[in-house]
């Protein structure tokens, strides 16, 4: 999904597999007084159609052409559409993608529009900066990570909202968290995971619900445990040039967080498959009690049929805080976007307040400005859930600590070299052997 081969005649023989597999049918060239936007998320279709006729209605003569595509098939057709000219004009970027964006060079440069890093919640704008110093995205939302949990289960085992809201952990024997998911799985003969008797291997329901390896970031697996035993991804916030996969700390962390399947607290690595049984679905079914996950999968597990489910943040590490990765996507225009200047005027629009607290109030997604965001958390009010476990890691910062995904040059083939990595991690329920060769690969290929 996220790969990239090196070097430009293995780039050019995977897109051009992209564009003979999915994009042969790519979108045509727009009329010049038609942009044309590209985004991944249904959920949030109908708040930018909103926005598409606010822009509309200050640019007379100007139209906006929404595309949307599901997460694999979008990137797909957007790499393979800067081989065919057949890109949009504007598509939502990831930050995992804007290194591989960057090395191609297709982004236009957006200084021109005025960014003030100021206006939105800290660090999503100086994400989008480049190794050249110009800037390539507008913020656009953010994110961060918590542990959505079924309540009735929670209840049943005698754990209430302050509980799960103030869990410690650490790598030797897992802290309260640990004691709190163990409490959460039940075998299938009924007996609970801190009870004489528990049988790891024929588990009914998981106090954890499993996420997969977690690749190169574990945004939504071990990245807050990591983050919360003093752990960093590379030697610098943004383009880092040496990973760290090979630390100490990162070790005894994995080695405890994968170590959960063996104790029949976590689903096997078997039992997980990201698109029929992914964490949601899990908690849907009944099979799992709790789930780390994002705040885009808020109206997900507030609408499980039949399944109350609650919040809470992330447990207290080693270094005393709570920590939790706090991404950001943005609007990203091409470099040879057919309609540039009218590109630049919906980005600039997409960024500005009037946007931002249109999709705010649609309540699917924390747009990237204060304003936006307030929006956004008065609307899940309104529909009667809670988002506090998300925005408390913002405002409470004594107790609470954010970091982004880790930004730095050829991130698909970190990616490339992660993945299986992680997934022979998680396989084995927590041996780390194999890293530390994996990360001196990963360091000589960022050292050119």
């Amino acid at each position: 999904m996220r790969i990239r081969l090196r070097g430009s005649a293995a780039l050019s023989g995977a897109l051009a597999l992209a564009l003979v597999s999915g994009c042969a049918g790519g979108a045509a060239v727009p009329s010049s007084d038609t942009v044309s936007y590209w985004l991944w998320d249904a959920n949030q279709l109908p708040a930018y159609q909103a926005c598409a006729k606010g822009f509309q209605k200050e640019n007379p003569g100007l139209r906006v052409r929404i595309t949307q595509m599901g997460w694999d098939d979008y990137w797909t057709k957007l790499t393979a559409s800067f081989i065919a000219g057949t890109q949009p004009d504007v598509f939502t970027d990831h930050i995992q993608k804007f290194g591989q964006f960057a090395d191609l060079k297709v982004l236009e440069p957006l200084d021109g529009l005025g960014i003030d890093p100021s206006r939105y919640q800290a660090g999503l704008a100086d994400n989008w900066v480049g190794q050249d110093g110009h800037r390539y995205g507008a913020p656009k939302d953010w994110d961060t990570v918590a542990l959505f949990y079924n309540e009735k289960m929670a209840r049943s085992a005698g754990l209430d909202a302050g509980r799960l809201n103030s869990l410690s952990w650490n790598p030797e024997d897992g802290g309260t968290f640990e004691k709190a998911i163990a409490r959460l799985s039940v075998d299938r003969d009924g007996r609970r995971g801190d009870e004489p008797g528990f049988d790891p291997k024929h588990v009914a329901v998981y106090g954890l619900a499993s996420n997969g390896g977690g690749d190169g970031d574990g945004q939504t697996q071990w990245s807050n445990f990591a983050a919360s035993a003093g752990w960093t991804y590379t030697d610098k916030k943004r383009w880092g040039t040496t990973y760290h996969y090979d630390d100490p700390t990162f070790a005894s962390v994995l080695t405890w967080y994968f170590g959960l399947v063996k104790k029949g607290y976590m689903p096997p690595f078997s039992a997980f498959n990201s698109q029929s049984n992914p964490a949601n679905a899990q908690v849907a079914s009944g099979k799992a009690a709790t789930a780390f996950d994002g705040a885009w999968m808020i109206s997900t597990y507030a609408g499980l049929k039949g399944v109350g489910t609650g919040a809470a943040v992330t447990p207290i590490g080693p270094t005393g805080k709570r920590a939790t990765m706090m991404n950001g996507l943005a609007d990203s225009v091409t470099r040879d976007a057919p309609h540039k200047a009218g590109a630049l005027k919906w980005v600039r629009y997409l960024a500005s307040d009037d946007c931002q607290r249109t999709v705010g109030a649609h309540g699917v997604v924390f747009p990237a400005t204060p304003d936006g965001t307030a929006a956004a958390v008065d609307a899940y009010r309104a529909k009667g859930v809670d988002v506090s476990a998300f925005t408390e890691p913002l405002t409470d910062t004594a107790h609470s600590a954010t970091f982004s995904f880790p930004i730095t040059a050829y991130a698909a083939d970190v990616y490339a070299l992660m993945h299986p990595a992680m997934q022979d991690v998680y396989g084995s329920g927590g041996s780390v052997a194999g890293l530390d060769t994996t990360n001196t690969q990963i360091n000589r290929i960022l050292d050119q």
